[in-house]
This record gives C-alpha cells, sequence and structure tokens, in this order.
C-alpha cells in the first residue's frame, strides 16, 4: 500500500531521517533475491598491452558470476576498470594510442564485459586535439567508458576541467546517434576508486566491488509499512538481511581468489522495470518531484549511510532520469525540473545522471551546470557526476526515442 502523507507524517520523516527506530519492534522481511547489477574488478595495468593483468580479470569475473548464480542472484554485468589513463597511457597523442584503446575494446567484447579506461585527465587535455581524440575513441569504440574529474580532494574544483568536460559532451552528442555517446561519459567530483558503477568507476589495484539493482527492495519494503517511521527502520534490517550473503560470498571469493574486496555500492539503482521513483512516492504518497521528495530522499540515503555492511562507492540515492520509466514520466509532466535534481542531491543521488537536454544548449550552459555538480560536491565532499545528454536536433518538451535497450523514451528537459 501506498503510506498516507499527512503533516505529522512529514514531521515524523524528517525525524526519521536523522534517528532511526528501535529495531526491537521491527523484524527482517524474507531476503529478496534482487540482481546484481555488476560485479567490477579493477585491473591496475602496467601499461595499454598488458594482457595478463586484463584476462586475469576476466577469469576472476567469470568464476565470481558463477558462484553468485550458484546461490541465484540474477548476475547483469561483469565489469573491468582500470587507475586514472595516465598512468598506463601518458602518450595519447600518438596515433598508436587510439589502435591500442581499440584493442581494449575489441578485448571487453571478446570476453563480454564492460571496460572502463579510468579518469582521462593528462597533460595536454585542455586541447582541441584531446576532445577530437576522446570524441573519436568513444565513436568507435562499443564498450569503453571513460571519466573527466572536476572536483577532488586534492584540488578543490578544478575550472579548466569543468570546461572540458563540457567541450566532451557537446562534441559527442554530435558524434553519436541520437547523442548516445555520452551514456559512456562522466564529469564527477569526489568520487573516490572502487567505485563499481560506470562511468565513474576506476581503481588503484586489483581489487573488485558490487553493485545492486535493489530499488525493488525499497518499493516492497515501503509497501508492507503502517507508517513513514517505521518504513525507514524497516528498510535498514531489510537491506542489512539482504546484503549479508552478498557481502558474505564476496569475502569468500576474495580469500579464494587473492583479491581485495572493497565492498557493496548501497546505492539502489533502478532499472526500465525497477523504478526507484516509485519507491520513493510510496514512501512519501505524493507524485516524485512534489513537497516531500526532498525529505524522503534524505530518510532514504540515511539509511544506506548507516547499513553494517563494507560500502563503497556513491552509496547514495541514484535518480537517473532517462534509466527509471517514472522519473521520466513526472519529467514529462513538469513534476520536477534539473534545478530540483540538483536540489535533491544535496541531501542524496549521484549529481545529474542521464538528463536529456536541449540539443541547442551551449558549452558555455553545459559547463554551468557541470560547475554546479562541481561545487555542491566540493562543498560537502561527497561523490557526485554530471552525465549529461544534449539530444541533437532537440528542444525541451519535445519527445525523444532513444534506440538503447538501457534508456527510456522522455521528455527534453530544460534548463532555464
Amino acid at each position: 500500500m501506498t503510506v498516507d502523507f499527512s503533516r505529522r507524517s512529514f514531521l515524523t520523516l524528517l525525524s526519521a531521517a536523522a534517528i532511526l527506530p528501535s529495531p526491537a519492534r521491527l523484524s527482517a522481511a524474507p531476503v529478496h533475491h534482487f540482481r546484481i547489477r555488476t560485479i567490477t574488478a579493477g585491473a591496475k595495468l602496467a601499461n595499454a598491452g598488458d594482457m595478463n593483468t586484463l584476462h586475469k580479470a576476466a577469469d576472476f569475473l567469470q568464476q565470481s558470476r558463477l558462484q553468485f548464480e550458484a546461490m541465484e542472484y540474477e548476475v547483469q554485468t561483469l565489469r573491468i576498470a582500470t587507475q586514472a589513463l595516465a598512468a598506463y597511457l601518458p602518450d595519447w597523442q600518438r596515433s598508436a594510442s587510439l589502435d591500442a584503446l581499440k584493442e581494449l575494446d575489441a578485448f571487453a567484447e571478446q570476453h563480454n564485459v564492460m571496460f572502463n579506461i579510468g579518469p582521462v585527465n593528462n597533460e595536454g587535455q585542455n586541447s582541441d586535439e584531446f576532445v577530437s581524440w576522446l570524441t573519436q575513441l568513444l565513436a568507435d569504440t562499443g564498450r569503453l567508458s571513460c571519466s573527466l574529474v572536476v572536483a577532488s580532494a586534492g584540488t578543490g574544483i578544478d575550472h579548466q576541467s569543468i570546461a572540458l568536460a563540457a567541450e566532451i559532451m557537446a562534441a559527442i552528442s554530435t558524434s553519436s546517434t541520437g547523442g548516445e555517446g555520452n551514456f559512456r561519459f562522466a564529469a564527477t567530483a569526489y568520487c573516490p576508486p572502487a567505485t563499481p558503477f560506470f562511468p565513474a568507476a576506476y581503481f588503484n589495484d586489483d581489487a573488485f566491488s558490487i553493485g545492486l539493482e535493489s530499488a525493488d527492495l525499497l518499493q516492497q519494503t515501503f509497501a508492507g509499512a503502517d507508517n513513514m517511521s517505521d518504513a525507514v527502520g524497516q528498510l535498514k534490517i531489510n537491506m542489512e538481511a539482504a546484503l549479508e550473503p552478498i557481502e558474505r560470498q564476496a569475502e569468500k571469493i576474495a580469500i579464494t581468489a587473492a583479491r581485495a574486496y572493497s565492498g557493496i555500492d548501497t546505492s539502489p539503482a533502478p532499472n526500465l522495470d525497477v523504478s526507484i521513483a516509485r519507491a520513493i512516492e510510496t514512501l512519501s504518497g505524493v507524485p516524485f518531484g512534489s513537497m516531500s521528495t526532498l525529505a524522503a530522499c534524505a530518510a532514504i540515503t540515511n539509511v544506506l549511510k548507516s547499513l553494517q555492511i563494507k560500502s563503497c562507492g556513491y552509496s547514495g540515492l541514484m535518480l537517473p532520469v532517462l534509466e527509471d520509466t517514472v522519473l521520466a514520466e513526472r519529467a514529462r509532466e513538469g513534476r520536477y525540473g534539473v534545478a530540483d535534481l540538483l536540489l535533491f542531491s544535496s541531501v542524496c543521488g549521484t549529481g545529474l545522471d542521464v538528463v536529456p537536454l536541449p540539443g541547442d544548449i551551449s558549452v558555455r550552459q553545459l559547463s554551468a551546470l557541470v560547475g554546479d555538480v562541481a561545487a555542491l560536491s566540493n562543498k560537502y565532499h561527497k561523490p557526485l557526476s554530471a552525465r549529461l545528454f544534449p539530444v541533437p536536433g532537440k528542444k525541451a518538451g519535445e519527445l525523444v526515442k532513444f534506440d538503447n535497450p538501457y534508456l527510456t523514451d522522455a521528455v527534453v528537459m530544460g534548463i532555464d
């Protein structure tokens, strides 16, 4: 059932975001076998041709998948992520470097894995040549992803990289069908290593981490709650019960494979058939984007941050517009906008994720959006990213359809 929303329950929800109810009154529901979105292995490469390290990572992933499938989990994807590109391919300017990365894409295709070449921050990256080089790389490959760091603990806000990220997004949008190449590129801020989700993923060692598709678990928990306070408390119990066998198995795999286990990204990722927005609406009692959405997001995030497991990555609330049918529908209804997504990211979230934007958006406007995400991340030292989708030929308010099994039809969102 949907929890009724009132002034009293609103105040209760705000309290629950800070103080969870005593678990003595609550009990764990039967463990829900949600999907494992990804098992992501780190591959610290000596160079772009370090195939020995890559084969070890691919073999590890295949064996790990079999072990989780034996426990009746569906493992959707296997992924490999390297350290920063400059560490194993500093001379990107050479024409041979593009060929070397195409070989990595071919390896990923052969082994049926997704591949992230890490943050591409590099010497000379502010040149037009670099923008063209990276755009061409994504156009010529199908499984490679990458990111550009625009804020970090070491440097704070990097304005030069913010401007570069905007130029790259604009260039990708015009060099790929429907602008879909931006699905594999993001500007990141304060994202730690061992994040399992792409395109932000990178590793500094040969470890592994796990990402889940657990939005349905939230939906089931909230639908069975009597009030909001119990709903939030029950979520903590249910998630710990559901994640515990995954963590226990991951620890066994780490020992057997002699590969470090970095943790689980507790973010309840949605999919086209599993909506995080639906779960939020069930908790708040109102359509996503209405008043109380922020409070509901804060309450859920508080649970995600309090789980007694080894966590990594974002471990926050994901709101990917083009990967969630309810999020896309509420945007079409005009219930929220880009500024609202930034607001929600202040208490949760991963930033601006797969947001459809007008095709004629300027580089300056893209830079402003990326800069806002960087500023928010720098303020709270929390991992955020910007994965923006300028759609060629489309204006704000127009419907866009994607030829991509991971993306839903949506309305282009305005930025004014």
